[in-house]
């Protein structure tokens, strides 16, 4: 029996476990350690969403590094993202000649990695690269190169594990994707 969790009109079905979600970070942290081994990168979440994965992911490097965050806006409160990205929190260190790893939650139109890409290269990085633990190809407005995906999905809506509705579920150790009940 699948577990369903209902949240307003909506319904949501488990669809990665938390015990999933781990052992795909510790390989993605394993291709990090690996790749960024003698150098000291600054790792940049993005939040609201990354705060989670970026906080697990960072217990499984092994290296070096510094910590920052960028905040930014394209969804609101809505299930699909405006179109419009918005920074809301800027960078507060110092990133010209650095090595930069961006932590997101999900790349779906692309529209953000976008603008934190062109963002960032105003300062001058060392290297750009950019994890995302959730990443759905087929949702793709502008195509960017996802150096570490998590995981890729349809594009379906999803919440838990950072990633929310209305603002709420972030803290769900596991990812849920809406029950379309139109397909019912």
């Amino acid at each position: 029996m699948k577990k369903i969790l209902k949240f307003g009109s909506d319904k949501f079905e488990l669809y990665l476990s938390e015990e999933l979600i781990q052992k795909r970070i510790k390989s993605l942290a394993q291709n990090i350690n690996r790749d960024y081994k003698g150098r000291v990168p600054i790792i940049i979440g993005i939040l609201n969403g990354s705060f989670i994965f970026m906080s697990d992911l960072i217990r499984n490097i092994k290296i070096d590094c510094e910590v920052d965050f960028l905040k930014l806006s394209s969804y609101g409160d809505a299930k699909i993202s405006s179109g419009h990205v918005t920074l809301l929190k800027d960078l507060n260190a110092t990133i010209g000649g650095r090595d930069i790893l961006v932590v997101e939650d999900i790349v779906d139109s692309g529209l953000s990695i976008d603008f934190i890409k062109r963002l960032i290269s105003l300062h001058n990085p060392k290297t750009f690269r950019i994890v995302s633990l959730l990443y759905k190809k087929q949702a793709l407005k502008i195509d960017v190169k996802i150096d570490y995906i998590g995981f890729s999905i349809p594009s379906y809506f999803v919440i838990g594990y950072g990633l929310d509705y209305e603002q709420k579920q972030r803290n769900l150790s596991a990812i849920y994707k809406l029950i379309d009940d139109k397909k019912k």
